[in-house]
């Protein structure tokens, strides 16, 4: 059993309930996953607790985790999500507490064990703001001590990109901390890091912990199993965006057939609701029935988000731009309005088997008295322009996927295997205006862009991000690429009303 890799035991357990091939998974990732939830809970008891919860919530999962994803990373995430569940106020009070004794002590460079007490009450935070590849890199490295060659082999990258890829995700950890006010010397770090990652569990806790997940937590204590159910729900909601596609859907194209969307009667409309909580749209989403529904939301700002899966699509805590944007394929920041547009936030779901888009767009017809059509306007813009060639941020693919992937966050923007015209779709999401491509560059590339930023929201209830000027200027420091503020006509999407 030890010679097969995670995903053969994972698909040996889930298609012969092998037990063996379970129990090999827990003996190799019960430490990394239990010191990582002591790290942050600080407390044995709830340790072992949560890593009996993740190890339940991998045995339920395990049939549709993919080849090649990295289990160490899955099983952090896990954790982090166990953990959000457990004891949040004293868990603050803790780190209050924990953050006053750091800031009363000074990191002294020729002791690991100083430096290793005094960042790990810190250590998830960090590791979790990490880009995903990033974080993988340094949790298989150190946690699970593996070699470089060991490392590159579970990446699918040679060993000397391998190399790069944690040199970089320590500097990036490292500057993390130095945010934070806890000046780490990158050499301390690596060496604190190395003699203190890698724990095992202990002893006695992975033998109860297989028996109880391989059981799918039916033998397990009540609080345990409704962790384990709370970590497989906010998975199935929080998860990567994969590639995006950037060319609006041409419409005009599709063919003359009438598309017809059955008006959805209200006792079907909040039946279609009625089992969204607010922590498993996803898995809502995956098992809806044909339907099409639009309705004043009745989530908090907290909530907000978008997924879409298999032409299907759901939307929670939306303005109405951006159902609009959904609804038509193109970036909130193109459309303009011509006719007021109806006030606050909308949930919206679209599960109908044949062209998704069109029913959504003839849903908003219906319920608004609205129409939209594309046309060129002149307008405001921003022109991605080459200030620098071959800057060092902008890197052409070591990718082998063929898909694109991204992660996105307040002040994180990363991008692997992805070409300009993606670059341009997350630039305009966190600029919130039209950019044009007019760098000339073709093939696909890498990026990893880090500024200071912060989400705010204005008094009609819109978000926005606070430093466009520190993201342009990474930009250009990083990419080597140079937003222009210009004024050109672009393809908008013109609101209007019915006549």
């Amino acid at each position: 059993m030890n010679t097969m890799d995670d995903w053969q035991l994972l698909r040996d357990y889930a298609t012969r309930n092998s037990e063996e091939a379970f129990r090999a998974l827990v003996d190799r990732y019960a430490g990394l996953v239990y010191h990582a939830a002591l790290r942050q809970a600080g407390n044995p008891h709830t340790a072992e607790e949560v890593t009996q919860a993740v190890f339940i919530a991998l045995a339920q999962k395990a049939d549709r985790i993919p080849r090649g994803a990295v289990l160490s990373g899955w099983l952090f995430r896990a954790t982090r999500f166990a953990f959000s569940n457990v004891a949040r106020e004293q868990i603050r009070r803790q780190r209050r507490e924990q953050e006053a004794v750091m800031m009363e002590n000074i990191l002294r460079p020729d002791d690991t064990a100083s430096v290793w007490e005094q960042i790990v009450p810190h250590l998830n935070d960090a590791l979790d703001k990490l880009p995903r590849k990033d974080r993988e890199a340094v949790l298989v490295r150190f946690f699970q001590d593996k070699s470089h060659r060991e490392l590159a082999r579970t990446l699918g990258v040679s060993e000397d990109a391998a190399k790069v890829r944690v040199a970089r995700a320590l500097e990036k950890l490292r500057l993390i901390f130095a945010r934070q006010g806890y000046a780490v010397p990158s050499a301390v770090l690596l060496a604190t890091i190395s003699a203190h990652g890698a724990q095992a569990a202990p002893a006695g806790l992975t033998a109860s912990v297989a028996s109880v997940a391989v059981a799918k937590g039916t033998v397990g204590t009540t609080s345990t199993l409704t962790l384990a159910k709370g970590v497989l729900k906010i998975m199935a909601w929080t998860k990567m965006k994969s590639a995006i596609v950037i060319a609006a859907v041409a419409l005009a194209g599709a063919g003359t057939t009438t598309l017809t969307v059955k008006v959805v009667s209200h006792y079907r409309e909040e039946s279609i609701w009625k089992n969204i909580t607010g922590t498993d749209f996803y898995a809502e989403l995956i098992s809806a029935r044909p339907a099409v529904s639009i309705r004043p939301t009745r989530f908090t700002r907290e909530a907000a988000d978008f997924d879409e899966m298999q032409g299907k699509s759901i939307g929670v805590y939306q303005p109405f731009e951006s159902l609009l944007a959904k609804a038509y394929n193109v970036s909130p920041c193109r459309v303009l309005a011509l006719t007021p547009l109806p006030q606050g936030d909308f949930d919206f779901i679209t599960s109908v088997p044949q062209r998704p888009r069109e029913a959504l767009q003839k849903m908003i017809k219906q319920k608004f008295g609205i129409t939209c059509r594309r046309e060129t306007r002149e307008t405001d813009v921003l022109l991605l322009t080459v200030k620098r060639h071959n800057a060092p941020g902008l890197k052409p693919t070591s990718s082998k996927a063929g898909s694109s992937t991204s992660s996105e966050g307040i002040g994180h923007l990363s991008r692997t295997d992805g070409l300009i015209d993606y670059l341009i779709y997350d630039l305009q999401y966190y600029l919130q205006v039209p950019v044009v491509n007019r760098t000339g560059l073709a093939g696909r590339f890498d990026v990893d862009l880090t500024w200071d930023d912060e989400m705010k929201w204005d008094g009609t209830g819109r978000y926005y991000f606070s430093n466009p000027d520190g993201l342009k200027q990474v930009v250009l420091d990083q990419l080597g690429l140079e937003l222009v503020p210009s004024r050109e006509p672009i393809e908008m999407l013109v609101v209007e009303k019915v006549k």
